[in-house]
């Protein structure tokens, strides 16, 4: 459907469609649990480990979906787009598996693991100075160069739509494999593109569900839009979460002003913590962008407590030489 702005909104049916379309190109990531997690917060906590997925983040159902839902004709100039990291890398990939090419401008100091996937998915590189004007200019000469279709990392109903299906997902293994449903979901919140699938999905299977974001302190343009009404943009803010740092757009603010009952925000200490000890307890790869639900968890029991929560792990590339609780 359309909203006022003539904006295409997705509907559940297109989040259905995105699944059966992605299917082949997408793992059905596992939902794991911790008992030491659990007692710590008191809440019953199911992980939906993205960071297990192709391309190591959620970002490739997005992309796929925008990618091979893309005519002939369409896709015959392949794909461009601007990333911190991991939508470029996930678009490469299935740019990569249709065999068209894939131009990417990414930020100079996004994490080199990030760009030695996409170059190894054979994508195109691009640097950009590290704030979303530069991002945004360097990325207009790009596609005008290339004539590629535009896949925005999150401001697109077809990426919004692929999203979706990892909510859709984990509501089907909660019911299958951990005995019901779930009181609540969080997910980190950045450009919104995940909390907006999570919106989309949720709101039409299971719309007794709240819907919590977790966003960094230092990055909290989100939490300060959704206190205020409206957006709230910043050009570059500084967190560890590189993932986190882009701001709202109308289609995820539609989604979050819309649906999401609360955004909670963390510290770097609190968000690093928090990496640092799903690794030793979970024994998980994770980035500091999907500590942050964890944090938000742990620095607000008392909102948590008692419940059956859903926790988005979105992603899992790290730089290995370079991990947080290392640096100093």
């Amino acid at each position: 459907m359309k909203d006022q702005n003539d904006m295409y909104i997705p509907s559940y049916q297109d989040v259905c469609d995105a699944h059966v379309r992605i299917k082949p190109y997408i793992h059905r990531t596992p939902v794991l649990t911790s008992e030491y997690l659990n007692n710590l917060t008191g809440a019953e906590l199911f992980f939906k480990c993205e960071n297990f997925q192709k391309a190591g983040a959620f970002k490739v159902r997005g992309a796929s979906n925008a990618v091979f839902g893309l005519s002939d004709d369409a896709a015959k100039n392949g794909v461009c787009t601007h990333s911190s990291g991991n939508h470029a890398l996930s678009l490469s990939y299935a740019a990569g598996r249709r065999g068209i090419p894939c131009n990417v401008v990414m930020p100079r100091t996004a994490p080199q693991a990030k760009k030695d996937a996409v170059k190894g998915y054979g994508g195109i590189i691009t640097e950009c100075e590290p704030s979303t004007t530069s991002r945004e200019a360097v990325f207009a000469g790009v596609q005008a160069e290339t004539g590629g279709d535009f896949v925005h990392p999150y401001n697109d109903p077809r990426v919004v739509a692929g999203q979706g299906t990892c909510s859709k997902e984990l509501m089907e293994q909660m019911h299958e494999e951990h005995g019901g449903g779930l009181d609540m979901v969080v997910a980190p919140i950045g450009g919104g593109g995940m909390i907006s699938g999570t919106c989309l999905t949720l709101s039409n299977i299971a719309p007794d569900v709240q819907i919590i974001a977790a966003e960094p302190e230092q990055a909290d343009d989100a939490y300060r839009s959704f206190k205020a009404g409206h957006i709230i943009a910043d050009d570059a803010p500084v967190t560890v979460a590189d993932g986190l740092k882009v701001p709202l757009k109308d289609l995820t603010w539609h989604f979050v002003s819309n649906h999401v009952s609360e955004i909670f925000t963390a510290s770097e200490q609190e968000i690093i913590d928090a990496m640092k000890l799903t690794w030793q307890r979970m024994k998980i790869v994770m980035e500091p962008s999907c500590a942050v639900p964890l944090a938000v968890i742990i620095k607000n029991k008392e909102f948590f407590k008692g419940k059956r929560v859903g926790v988005v792990v979105t992603g899992g590339n790290v730089d290995l030489d370079k991990l947080p609780w290392m640096q100093g």
